[in-house]
C-alpha cells in the first residue's frame, strides 16, 4: 500500500487496516517458520506498510 492510498483513508480504515494487516502478518510469520514461502520479501513490506499505517495515525491524532 503506497502512501498516497494510506493519506486517502480515513482513521478507522487505518485501524481497521492495520488490524488486518497484523493479522495477515503474524499468519506469514508462522507459515515462514514452517516452511519457507516463495517471497520472504512480503513480510518486510507488510511490516512497512503496518509502520507506515501507525504513522499516519499518530500524526493524524497528533493533529486532532
Amino acid at each position: 500500500m503506497k502512501q498516497a492510498e494510506i493519506t486517502k483513508l480515513s482513521v478507522e480504515d487505518i485501524k481497521s487496516k492495520i488490524g488486518e494487516f497484523g493479522d495477515k502478518l503474524e499468519r506469514m510469520k508462522l507459515t515462514h517458520s514452517v516452511s519457507p514461502i516463495e517471497n520472504p520479501i512480503q513480510i518486510k513490506d507488510l511490516r512497512k506498510t503496518i509502520a507506515r499505517l501507525n504513522t499516519e495515525l499518530t500524526k493524524r491524532e497528533a493533529q486532532a
